[in-house]
């Protein structure tokens, strides 16, 4: 813990329970490269901003993400209690959805697959790229700095391809699913909480809007209606 701040060690301390002890260590290290680094943060260059300040043998570094044992979901956990707490105690917790593709062109890259590009696609031509396709449910919140809000991610899931899912006898989730699905767990790790869910007409699925209806006393929905919805009353104001 030496390496952070003092200010910065409560916060992070929270996240000891989802490492051994050997792994936590090197992850504060890793974590503080990250927030040094203004350029590429892979693990080499991470290390090479820290020099001195990062000890033991490099590859023990990038065995945290390639071997190491740890849970994502109890760090995750920490990661979205700790924004609720700071920045959204006692209102209706305001969030935003949406999907994400990384390109990893690699050979052996786990869960690689083809996905459309929304950014670089129009309406007469798709664009592909080979990579991950991140499910991301983000906190929004208010910076003083800031004119708009920012969203902070807490939840990620990784859309695997059908094709990937067939291969390696996994069950296939589409992306509506992994997004009720952080939702679901968001709601759960707080019982107590309130919700507003924005996203785009992903979130517009009849799965979610039936998860919404059934949590409505909690959790609110805003996304884009499909053509062909049935419109029974007005809107609400």
């Amino acid at each position: 813990m030496a390496i952070l701040p003092a200010i910065a060690q409560p916060l992070v301390q929270g996240f000891a329970a989802a490492f051994t002890r050997p792994t936590f260590k090197r992850f504060l290290t890793l974590m503080a490269g990250a927030l040094l680094n203004t350029g590429r943060r892979t693990i080499s260059h991470l290390l090479r901003s820290l020099g001195g300040l990062a000890p033991g043998h490099p590859s023990s570094y990038h065995r945290v993400f390639s071997r190491r044992f740890w849970s994502p979901v109890t760090r995750a956990r920490v990661l979205a209690g700790a924004v609720l707490q700071r920045f959204a105690a006692h209102v209706v917790v305001p969030l935003a959805g949406d999907d994400t593709v990384d390109e990893h062109r690699g050979e052996t890259v786990y869960g690689k697959g083809r996905h459309r590009d929304p950014v670089r696609s129009t309406k007469s031509s798709t664009a592909w790229r080979w990579g991950h396709q991140w499910v991301v449910l983000a906190v929004l919140v208010r910076f003083p700095f800031a004119a708009r809000p920012w969203a902070l991610p807490v939840l990620v899931a990784l859309d695997r391809t059908p094709a990937w899912n067939r291969a390696h006898a996994r069950p296939h989730k589409t992306p509506a699913r992994l997004r009720r699905q952080l939702v679901a767990l968001r709601m759960r790790w707080f019982p107590q909480g309130r919700f507003l869910l924005a996203g785009d007409g992903g979130y517009g699925s009849q799965e979610m809007a039936r998860f919404a209806h059934r949590h409505r006393r909690r959790l609110a929905l805003i996304s884009r209606f499909t053509p062909t919805a049935n419109l029974y009353e007005p809107p609400l104001p």
